[in-house]
């Protein structure tokens, strides 16, 4: 192939990567844009307790944006097993996210709150938290998938992919600011979510049935954090790791 043509090729490349990404950026932003801004407009309490059935339909909508979008690099991604296999695993994340929403969450204590400590909403979660919850982290992990897919097209390494998917996860939390969460919860939320950036690419582009674990792994971190919240209080954990750096 002419040297030309081969730089025209890297050229087109780079640009549909650089499309990809700003699709990518640009939906999430609007997304959680709109959630802060658009719905408290209309007259939508943008809390997942109190509203969650306008939440859900309005990340459907978003959902459904992706897939349409992204779908030509969906439609490229082989990444599940027997079709057996792949019912199994979605049957069983189905059936434990409900019996932890619907039968574990009530029957735990009530949450105390230590003075000194405001938390988000997610310790105060009711089982109608994790409607909107749900859809919402299946449009996140759909906006992750694609970037994890375009980035692999354009054949980059699966350490690079990570390392990218933890900036840009971990980052895109400093959204949170604008639901008036502090920036302690910012920090934590973000700093979390950068690590889980990590592990989703090598999920998504080596597991069989990968979206599935990676859908499961970042629906069971509200979980265990309620868990953790309502058995040793909000302050806890913060508290031992400020202790074990020693700070005061």
């Amino acid at each position: 192939m002419p040297t030309r043509s081969i730089h025209n090729t890297k050229r087109a490349r780079r640009a549909q990567l650089t499309a990809t990404l700003a699709q990518i950026a640009g939906l999430w932003i609007v997304s959680d844009l709109g959630y802060y801004l658009l719905l408290p407009a209309l007259g939508v309490q943008t809390t997942y307790n109190a509203g969650s059935v306008a939440i859900t339909l309005y990340y459907v909508f978003w959902v459904g944006i992706a897939v349409i979008m992204f779908w030509p690099l969906y439609g490229r991604w082989t990444k599940f097993e027997s079709p057996l296999t792949s019912y199994i695993v979605w049957s069983l994340a189905f059936v434990g996210c409900t019996l932890f929403a619907a039968y574990v969450l009530p029957a735990l204590p009530p949450l105390h709150v230590r003075e000194g400590y405001n938390p988000p909403e997610l310790p105060f979660a009711t089982s109608w938290y994790f409607l909107p919850k749900s859809i919402e982290i299946l449009f996140q992990q759909l906006l992750v998938l694609a970037l994890a897919l375009s980035l692999s097209a354009q054949r980059y390494s699966l350490r690079k992919i990570s390392l990218i998917c933890a900036a840009l996860f971990g980052g895109t939390h400093i959204l949170l600011l604008f639901g008036g969460v502090s920036i302690p919860y910012v920090i934590r939320f973000g700093s979390i979510a950068a690590i889980f950036g990590l592990a989703f690419p090598y999920l998504l582009l080596r597991v069989p049935n990968g979206f599935a674990y990676s859908y499961i792994t970042h629906w069971s971190y509200y979980a265990i954090t309620i868990i953790m919240a309502r058995l040793l209080g909000p302050g806890t954990i913060p508290d031992f790791l400020k202790q074990l750096v020693g700070w005061s």
